[in-house]
């Protein structure tokens, strides 16, 4: 046998090495797993419109008919409109669709688009009034501002195209629609703590003929976990981007400190998760209230902290009415809990790292 110089055997190992490196380069890229999507539930549809000048992005969400609906909006600043309507004092129930879209409360506008879309097709209350039928179309928005060119915003016309691409099949995530510009861990950014890209998630629960699913946008301010594990999944990094800052950890030593107020990060309206809970199980509004109430206890399970002093955090809960059958409340709301907080995970785990947040896939 010929001897193997060790010139030879360095440039074996180092293309041993290479190609583990492509090979979890390639890993990277692929899609996770699937856990279901919103679309599971049926009677709905999912679009996206995602702007390729800078990350940010829409999703729409249109029901095949109009779908009850609940919310909970328990943050401090939610940039949203339409969802008082749905308060359970109000004699309206049913929405037609719902907008999720990055630009701020700037981009609220963009309903406009859902609506001209709707109603060319004659779908909306009718108003009493001839050839007129209107939309109530939910809209609800993250601050993605700060990433790329903040000028470039979401309006109607790419709302639009979000409602010709929505459809009844897989819902893509990661960098997507109104996950496209979304951010998480980032209330220590001043101190030198940068955070880590956030995203679009779904997932869902099939028991039996009872379809429960969630779908979130994640621009939270806290960490997010796995809520099985108890582990950081993605947040505030440490000053060297070596660990997790453990951003509940920097707080409480902020406390213990008797100085000057340490600087956080948490002006209103900058951080906001956004989810939407859907069952195909018909449910009242005043039920699907308390099931976004319920599903909302999920959200804090991933995320820590949650709701804080600058997050808009809001839970919409909808039915698309497919089975009519007598179950839990208290059940819809536990497997709801579970499903959101599931999301809310693969939203880190499927985005993608852009300039200046890097992603969960490249830390491993």
């Amino acid at each position: 046998m010929n001897p193997i110089s060790r010139r030879t055997m360095i440039g074996a190992l180092g293309s041993v090495a290479a190609l583990g490196s492509q090979i979890r380069d390639a890993e990277a890229q692929q899609p996770l797993p699937s856990a279901g999507s919103l679309t599971d539930v049926g009677g709905l549809r999912v679009g996206h419109f995602t702007d390729t000048r800078r990350p940010t992005g829409c999703t729409v969400i249109l029901f095949d008919k109009p779908a009850t609906a609940g919310v909970d909006y328990d943050g401090s600043a939610p940039g949203e409109s339409l969802g008082v309507a749905l308060q359970p004092v109000s004699p309206l129930d049913q929405i037609h669709a719902i907008l999720l879209t990055g630009g701020g409360p700037m981009a609220l506008g963009a309903t406009a688009g859902v609506v001209r879309y709707l109603e060319e097709r004659r779908v909306g209350y009718d108003w009493g009034v001839p050839n007129i039928r209107v939309p109530l179309v939910l809209g609800a928005v993250i601050d993605d501002l700060a990433i790329g060119d903040g000028r470039i915003r979401v309006g109607p016309d790419e709302s639009y195209r979000a409602c010709e691409a929505a459809a009844a099949g897989v819902v893509a995530e990661g960098n997507v629609g109104a996950g496209s510009g979304a951010t998480v861990g980032k209330i220590f950014g001043g101190r030198g703590m940068k955070g880590m890209k956030g995203g679009l998630g779904t997932a869902s629960a099939r028991l039996g003929d009872v379809v429960v699913a969630a779908l979130v946008v994640v621009n939270a301010a806290g960490d997010i976990l796995d809520w099985r594990q108890g582990s950081i999944v993605a947040g505030a990094r440490t000053a060297d981007g070596r660990d997790f800052a453990r951003s509940v950890d920097v707080l409480r030593k902020d406390l213990e400190n008797r100085g000057a107020r340490r600087t956080i990060d948490d002006a209103p309206l900058h951080a906001t998760t956004l989810s939407v809970i859907a069952t195909n199980v018909s449910v009242t509004k005043t039920d699907l209230t308390k099931l976004a109430m319920m599903a909302n206890t999920g959200c804090a399970r991933a995320i820590n902290p949650y709701h804080t002093q600058g997050d808009g955090d809001q839970v919409i809960a909808v039915s698309t009415g497919l089975v009519t059958r007598d179950v839990s409340l208290t059940a819809l709301g536990a497997v709801a809990s579970e499903v959101v907080a599931d999301a809310i995970g693969r939203a880190v785990r499927a985005a993608t790292t852009i300039p200046g947040w890097i992603a969960v896939r490249d830390l491993q």
